[in-house]
């Protein structure tokens, strides 16, 4: 009796995690990316924002004094590839699509904010935190920890019943 109702329960979970997951994305960080994205527009698709580049590069820009035609095309495509993967990713996300892809992509995304945020932008101490302080509020290493494990669910069980993905499979 008891196998058979944790048998169901993890039947359930298998529907009900990814969904969940996919629900608190679009609650809390579907919006985030996507707020983050538009300041890095310029004036056109290919032309990103003086902003962009310094949120990206803060370092290489404050060494041009913040001309960002003094840096390369390697500069370039990365933040064009940054700014395009804050629209796209989640979106997928979002529709479940390809979702274990753009869970995986959100994944790098984010490791690569917060090595960003800690290196190029030198966040101090109290916003890095630091895991097993007890102290659960850092904007960095715990808030981060979270995104990661939302992904995560995402990466490992796909996006759920109610999808593109399921859609797609099922035509299959």
């Amino acid at each position: 009796m008891i196998r058979a109702a944790l048998a169901r329960l993890d039947a359930t979970g298998d529907a009900v995690l990814p969904s969940l997951a996919r629900f608190a994305f679009a609650a809390s960080l579907a919006g985030y990316f996507w707020a983050s994205a538009l300041t890095k527009l310029g004036d056109g698709p290919f032309s990103p924002s003086l902003g962009a580049y310094a949120q990206i590069f803060p370092r290489a820009m404050e060494a041009v004094s913040y001309d960002a035609s003094q840096l390369g095309l390697w500069h370039r495509l990365v933040v064009l590839a940054g700014t395009y993967a804050e629209f796209v990713l989640p979106a997928l996300i979002l529709a479940g699509l390809l979702t274990r892809l753009a869970a995986l992509g959100m994944i790098g995304f984010v490791l690569v904010q917060s090595l960003t945020d800690i290196i190029g932008h030198g966040a101090d101490a109290t916003a890095i935190g630091a895991w097993f302080d007890r102290i659960p509020d850092s904007a960095i290493l715990d808030q981060r920890l979270f995104w990661v494990l939302l992904l995560a669910v995402l990466v490992f069980k796909g996006a759920g019943p109610v999808s593109l993905d399921r859609l797609v499979a099922s035509k299959m």
